[in-house]
């Protein structure tokens, strides 16, 4: 039997480049909120211990996509703690709607789904922070996906703590290009210096992204989109790019202004949910059982 998972979408609401750690890596501080868009995971368990991702991505070998790479740190760490029968096995397809390298999250959002669906699915048992612990070995975004609430981090992302803001409405524009983070993080000019101060405090204070002067300056899509999208409401980047988003009170609002969107920008209307939708879905299936 087939089962469906999604595997939502994430905005930073702010981002604060806080430092740089002597392994290079930057420390940060920013917001993780969901949405109810992404991408959906069709998971189909087999009994002969084959592991098949059905719908490979372009330019990326099975083997080194997060999905697989996820899936098998799930087989090692249950093994390893007597939890795993051997004869489990699965067939996943993608449908994939979250552009690549658009700041979306969307291969975190995938090893997350991932882990959290076999770790239901084959019964394994493992605990949510052991989750946390096999996701971050993948990418510093995905612990805050397989937790499932919108929160603060700060680290390098890893060091989350829940938070509960405003669901809006967002406009989320895709300019028609990929940004790897290398390039943002490796630019002299990024800023490094934010002011490291509370969740209380930054709450309170008016949403900014460090990693937005960058990107502006280095790809003319982004400024570009940003640009036009200012015009009707907030609006900034997310993550290190290249997506941007506005948001609104309302849905009909966002979508009044998605309907006004030159032909060279991709968007959809999303709403921002504190609890991840794979969380809904797993506590469906949980239930179900």
């Amino acid at each position: 039997m087939s089962t469906r998972w999604p595997s939502p979408a994430k905005l930073n609401l702010f981002l604060y480049i806080t430092g740089q750690r002597a392994d290079g890596y930057h420390t940060l501080q920013t917001l993780f909120q969901f949405l109810d868009y992404g991408d959906t995971l069709t998971i189909d368990l087999r009994q002969d211990g084959q592991l098949n991702l059905l719908t490979p991505v372009d330019g990326v070998a099975n083997d080194d996509n997060l999905i697989i790479r996820a899936a098998r740190l799930l087989i090692q760490e249950a093994t390893r703690s007597g939890r795993f029968d051997a004869s489990c096995g699965a067939d996943i397809r993608i449908d994939k709607r979250l552009p690549m390298g658009g700041g979306l999250g969307g291969g975190s959002s995938n090893a997350a789904t991932v882990l959290v669906a076999l770790n239901h699915l084959w019964q394994c048992g493992l605990s949510v922070d052991t989750l946390a612990e096999i996701g971050l070995t993948l990418g510093a975004d995905v612990p805050v996906f397989v937790r499932g609430h919108a929160a603060f981090a700060e680290g390098v992302g890893e060091l989350l703590t829940p938070v509960t803001v405003s669901e809006k409405w967002y406009l989320v524009a895709h300019p028609g290009v990929s940004i790897a983070t290398p390039i943002i993080f490796g630019d002299p000019d990024l800023p490094r210096n934010s002011p490291k101060r509370s969740v209380e405090t930054l709450l309170k204070c008016e949403f900014s992204n460090d990693c937005e002067v960058i990107a502006r300056k280095r790809f003319r899509k982004v400024d570009a989109a940003l640009s036009w999208l200012l015009e009707y409401a907030p609006s900034r980047l997310t993550g290190t790019g290249a997506c941007v988003f506005a948001e609104f009170d309302t849905e009909s609002a966002a979508r009044q202004v998605l309907e006004r969107a030159p032909d060279w920008l991709q968007g959809f209307v999303a709403r921002g949910v504190n609890i991840s939708p794979l969380m809904q879905t797993l506590k469906g299936q949980t239930e179900s059982r």
